[in-house]
């Protein structure tokens, strides 16, 4: 299963304590994403540092090791389908999440309810991925 990594979920795995992280170390899924959720690490670098509890160190360390087990794809890439994907979202802000799924036919990895909205991709919640696990899905 070829999984897209939105930054939400992205933010999660990096706290190396959650079920996020525990999943995503433990499933066999391949895992992508748009090349600019990286900028976004920086932009909530501050925010990420205080809700999982690392230190700056520990943090950059916990993102190499995250970043080297993610395909980053630029948007180049899916550009042929982000108008299909705006077009099927409420928040155009996810429409690089949908398009990216829709040019590698993949699930997206998420909580956000306007990624849940659309029926063109499967949207996986951290809790539907832990049920897979458990029933041996992975």
């Amino acid at each position: 299963m070829i999984l897209v990594l939105d930054n939400n979920s992205l933010f999660s795995i990096i706290n190396p304590k959650s079920v996020s992280a525990y999943l995503f170390s433990s499933i066999r899924a391949e895992f992508i994403a748009p090349e600019f959720i990286k900028t976004e690490f920086e932009k909530y670098k501050e925010l990420i540092l205080f809700k999982s509890k690392l230190s700056e160190h520990e943090f950059e360390i916990r993102q190499k090791e995250i970043e080297e087990s993610i395909e980053f794809f630029d948007e180049f890439t899916y550009e042929e389908f982000l108008v299909k994907a705006i077009n099927n979202l409420s928040d155009p802000k996810d429409s690089p999440y949908l398009a990216l799924a829709l040019s590698t036919n993949s699930a997206i990895w998420s909580s956000d309810p306007h990624l849940k909205e659309q029926s063109l991709v499967p949207v996986l919640t951290t809790s539907d991925l832990v049920k897979l696990f458990l029933r041996g899905g992975f």
